[in-house]
Formats: C-alpha cells, structure tokens, sequence
C-alpha cells in the first residue's frame, strides 16, 4: 500500500505537464510552476488541487514508511532520516497548493512591482517558505533513501539508479536557486521555469522509482 500512495503521489505530482494541452499563457521556459496555481490564472483551481493531492498520497506514504520503519529493529538512521524527508516533503506541498500565489510575478510585470513593493498578499512569502520546504524535504529524501538503498543492498532499483537522479536533482536545485536570485535582483529569469520544472520532474521520477522498488521488495517477502 505504501508503494502504491507513493506511486500515486508522484504521477499526479506531474499534473503541471497538463500545460503542454491546456492554454495557461504562461512560458513553460520561464515562469514558475507555482504560477499555473495562482488565483488569477484560468486553471489555478485545478492545479491547486493537484498539489494538494500529490503532498497528502505522498505524506500518507510516508507516514505509513516510517511507522513500520520504527517497528522494526533492522531499520537504519538512513531510513528514519528519509522518510521524515518524504513526509516533510509531502506535507509541506500540500500546504503549499493552501498558499497560492495571488498572480505570476515572472510573467506579470505589474504583479512583479506589486511584489518587490511589498503589496501583494502574504501567501506570496508564505508560499515561499513552504515550497522551500518542499524542496528540502525532496531533496532529504532522495538523498537519504538512495544512500539506504546502496549501503543495506535494498531496493536494487533505487540502489542503481538513484545516485544519477540525486546528481540530476542536486544540478537541477542549483539551477533554479540561481535563477530566483537573478531574478529577484530584477536581472531577468535566466530560463527559471526550465530549471524548476526539471527540479520538479526529478522529483517525480525519483517517487515513482522509489515505488517501484517498495512493490519489488514486497513482492521479494511475499515469495519467500
């Protein structure tokens, strides 16, 4: 069931690829991927949702994970430390998608003064902190988890594979940390939503990998 919930959690997590198919008017290369959920725009309502659900299946998981990890005795620092990741992961995206932002700085000029002068809602620095958070806890996890997984010879997937998407995530989280910079001191997005977007899609894929190992390890036990 945890395998499951964290599947689940990493494909609706690909809900923003929707914009591909849906007419947004936002530039997938430079505008956040928050800014599909804000207020003012056609389909916030729908990707806010799909953040909500995506941080509660993934949290539900995750919490599951580090229930039965505290249960059992074999259970490493590495998986505590993981999981707790996960689940700050989880619940800080579903506060996130709670926290919209009211307009999309990065493709609204006006909403952009708005911001730097300090009058726009206090959801845009509460969004903020709990989508760093978000990233936080991601980046925890995968960390944490892959390196579990490679040290205890489990999950042979993650064990193989994780270490080029902690690379890939890490690139990815330098990226767009430096495109927010560039862009907060007004020196324009340097490509921002390319870099968050790949951010996010490592995440995903991260998830989905992870799941797909958990149903592995739990078909393993059930042969046995």
């Amino acid at each position: 069931m945890i395998a499951v919930l964290i599947a689940l959690g990493a494909l609706v997590y690909t809900a923003w690829l929707l914009e591909v198919v849906l007419t947004t008017g936002l530039d997938p290369v430079q505008t956040y991927v928050s800014e599909l959920a804000a207020e003012d725009q056609p389909f916030g309502g729908l990707f806010r949702a799909t953040d909500l659900a995506a941080g509660l299946l993934v949290l539900a998981g995750a919490l599951w994970a580090l229930k039965t990890a505290l249960a059992h005795a074999s259970r490493t620092p590495w998986d505590l430390i993981g999981w707790g990741g996960v689940a700050l992961f989880g619940a800080a995206t579903a506060i996130d998608s709670r926290l919209p932002l009211s307009c999309a700085p990065t493709a609204d000029p006006e909403c952009a003064a708005r911001e730097t002068a300090g009058l726009v809602p206090a959801t845009h620095a509460a969004h903020a902190v709990s989508s760093s958070l978000a990233m936080t806890g991601a980046i925890i996890g995968i960390v944490a988890l892959t390196v579990a997984a490679r040290r205890h010879r489990r999950w042979p997937l993650l064990a193989r594979f994780g270490p080029a998407l902690v690379v890939l995530e890490l690139a990815a989280t330098g990226w767009t940390l430096a495109s927010v910079a560039a862009f907060t001191a007004g020196e324009g997005t340097y490509a921002l939503g390319a870099g968050q977007r790949s951010q996010v899609l490592f995440v995903a894929v991260w998830l989905g990998l992870l799941a797909l190992s958990l149903a592995r390890e739990r078909q393993s036990e059930a042969a046995r």
